[in-house]
């Protein structure tokens, strides 16, 4: 994969403020390639070689966090974001507004 697709994702990743979330899809979208969504959790899961990002801050589109990252949904709660259902980030109340 292209190191600056890997890094446009992640300058886009590094902007989602606190207690907000994005969608990968939302992601793949900002950065002019709307049909990649995978593509951007693909480079999500591998971030860390990369330098330190603030991931956690991605879910579905449905809102669900990431099922390989068992602590993602503990940093979004300490961060204020609001879960419905106990399981699905509330995206109306909480997705990334840019």
């Amino acid at each position: 994969m292209d190191e600056n697709i890997i890094y446009e994702i992640l300058s886009v990743v590094e902007e989602i403020p606190e207690g907000k979330v994005a969608s990968y899809g939302q992601i793949a979208r900002l950065i002019g390639r709307e049909n990649n969504a995978r593509m951007v959790g693909k480079v999500l899961s591998q971030s860390s070689y990369f330098g330190n990002y603030p991931c956690h801050r991605v879910v579905n589109h449905a809102g669900r966090p990431a099922p390989h990252f068992p602590e993602q949904k503990q940093l979004l709660l300490d961060e204020g974001v609001i879960f419905r259902n106990g399981n699905c980030v509330d995206m109306k109340k909480c997705q990334w507004d840019c």
